[in-house]
C-alpha cells in the first residue's frame, strides 16, 4: 500500500445510524492493519440534527479531520445533507447517497422548499455517483433500521478491504440480535 491517506465523510441526520457505520468503517480498517482516525460533529439534537463523521485511513494518519476540499468518498445518508457537504470533496471524488429526504426546519416552517433535483445536481459535479434506495433494500433484508448497513455495503466495494474483514467488523460492532439482518443488508449494498 502506498502512503496515501483516504478521506471518507459520512453525512446525514441524527438517528440514521451514521455513528455506527463510522465505527464499523474504522474497525474494518484497523482489522486490515491500517492506521485510522475518526471524528464526529453532532447537530443540536440527538435525532434530527446534522451529523458529520470524518474517517481517515492509510499507512499513517495524524489528524482525524478531513481537510476541506480533500474528501475522497462522500457517504450520504440523506440527500440534502449530502448536497450541502459537496464542498468538502476533491474533484473526482466518489459519492454514494441514500435516496431519502428529511425536511429541515426551514422546509417544515414553510420558509424554504426542499430541492427536487438534488441527485442530478450531485451527478453533474461528481459523475462517480451512486444513488441507493437504502430503506427499501433494508426492508427486504428484514429491518429498515439496517439502511446504514446497506449503504456501508455499497461503499465497501470502493475500498481496498477484503469482504471477510468487513464481515469480521460487522460481527464485532453490531449487536448479535441484529447481525443476521445486517449481514443481508451489507450483501445487498455490495451487490449494487
Amino acid at each position: 500500500m502506498n502512503d496515501k491517506i483516504t478521506n471518507i465523510l459520512l453525512v446525514g441526520v441524527g438517528g440514521q445510524g451514521i455513528l455506527l457505520a463510522s465505527e464499523i468503517l474504522a474497525e474494518a480498517f484497523m482489522l486490515a492493519g491500517l492506521d485510522v482516525k475518526k471524528s464526529e460533529i453532532h447537530g443540536m439534537s440527538q435525532r434530527g440534527g446534522s451529523v458529520v463523521s470524518h474517517v481517515r485511513f492509510g499507512r499513517e494518519v495524524s489528524s482525524p479531520t478531513v481537510p476541506e476540499g480533500e474528501g475522497d468518498i462522500l457517504f450520504g445518508f440523506e440527500l440534502l445533507e449530502a448536497y450541502r457537504s459537496l464542498p468538502l470533496l476533491r474533484p473526482g471524488a466518489e459519492v454514494v447517497v441514500n435516496d431519502y429526504r428529511i425536511a429541515p426546519p426551514s422546509v417544515l416552517l414553510g420558509q424554504a422548499a426542499y430541492p427536487d433535483d438534488i441527485p442530478a445536481r450531485i451527478r453533474a459535479r461528481f459523475p462517480d455517483f451512486l444513488l441507493v434506495d437504502g430503506l427499501h433494500l433494508a426492508q427486504q433484508a428484514g429491518d429498515v433500521r439496517a439502511a446504514n448497513t446497506v449503504l456501508l455495503g455499497a461503499v465497501s466495494k470502493r475500498l481496498p478491504i477484503d469482504v471477510a474483514v468487513w464481515q469480521q467488523a460487522l460481527e464485532k460492532m453490531v449487536p448479535k440480535k441484529a447481525l443476521e439482518v445486517n449481514h443481508k443488508a451489507f450483501a445487498m449494498g455490495r451487490a449494487l
